[in-house]
């Protein structure tokens, strides 16, 4: 990228980002960032679009922008990403969190609310709080976060298997003061059993799948799952079912062509109920089952 001129206005900058190659909406909200304003002023550019930016400024935005350019999502040019509502601190330390795995909290949230625990007695007193729920992979704490800000009753556990992206999912759900129990784990390694439901977004991406090439700045240990992507929706599906309490459910986001495998293999390890549910998109991106109420000997 050339070096840019100085003296430019606040248009003049937005118009030679895109004259680039970026994105007009990357753009806004990389110019925002240099100025120290929110994504939510992008009015404010209309308004001071003739107003001249000091060169330090444009020498920032320019250098944002040629990262951008280069491949970098920009929730890491701008630290955060805001996933159900909450802003999360985001790095390379962590996948960026996908609006597409809301569906897989909003699915979580329905599930949650049709689970009654026991009241509680004198002698455990934990018995009247919420439903168990673990969160597999966790990352950022995007879906963990996300559902214990929407139930604040349930008791939310998340594992992940990298101490640095534990770092950054521990710093949101302090910097939002939500209560998630963060483990260093790999899968259900060690975890609880009687867990009324598990929930995961795993590397589900083939080892050999050109998309990897556009995602190269996040964290392949998180996107890449073996020749097929199966691997870790493997291992999962066949764990789940010791970890889980009769009744509870595993419920899983995987690749829009993987459906028919995770369906099959989640009924292939005796979970019934098995569904999935659709993305924004209209794709199939989510699937999960119930772990069965009864023993096959006792409905028998």
């Amino acid at each position: 990228m050339s070096a840019w001129p100085g003296g430019l206005t606040v248009m003049q900058a937005l118009m030679q980002a895109q004259a680039q190659g970026l994105d007009r909406l990357d753009a806004q909200l990389l110019l925002l960032h240099t100025l120290g304003r929110g994504e939510s002023e992008r009015a404010w550019l209309l308004a001071h679009d003739t107003d001249t930016l000091p060169d330090q400024q444009v020498s920032a935005f320019a250098a944002l922008c040629q990262r951008r350019l280069a491949g970098e999502p920009v929730a890491y040019l701008l630290g955060h990403k805001e996933f159900w509502g909450l802003p999360l601190t985001v790095d390379a330390r962590v996948l960026v969190p996908r609006p597409d795995t809301e569906t897989l909290v909003e699915w979580a949230l329905e599930v949650v609310d049709t689970i009654r625990v026991p009241a509680a007695t004198d002698a455990d007193r934990a018995a009247a709080r919420g439903p168990q729920v673990l969160d597999l992979g966790t990352g950022s704490g995007a879906i963990a976060l996300a559902l214990a800000h929407a139930r604040p009753a349930l008791r939310v556990a998340a594992v992940d298997r990298s101490a640095d992206a534990l770092a950054v999912a521990r710093g949101n759900a302090t910097r939002l003061g939500l209560a998630v129990d963060f483990r260093l784990a790999h899968w259900l390694d060690g975890a609880p059993t009687g867990l009324h439901l598990i929930v995961s977004n795993p590397p589900y991406i083939a080892d050999q799948d050109p998309h990897l090439v556009a995602l190269a700045y996040e964290p392949r240990s998180a996107l890449a799952a073996g020749p097929d992507g199966l691997d870790d929706l493997r291992a999962i599906i066949a764990a789940s079912p010791d970890h889980l309490a009769p009744g509870g459910w595993l419920l899983l986001e995987h690749g829009w062509d993987q459906t028919e495998a995770v369906r099959g293999l989640l009924a292939q390890a005796g979970f019934e109920q098995v569904q999935s549910r659709a993305d924004l998109a209209g794709h199939l991106r989510c699937s999960g089952g119930r772990w069965p109420s009864q023993s096959l000997s006792e409905q028998g």
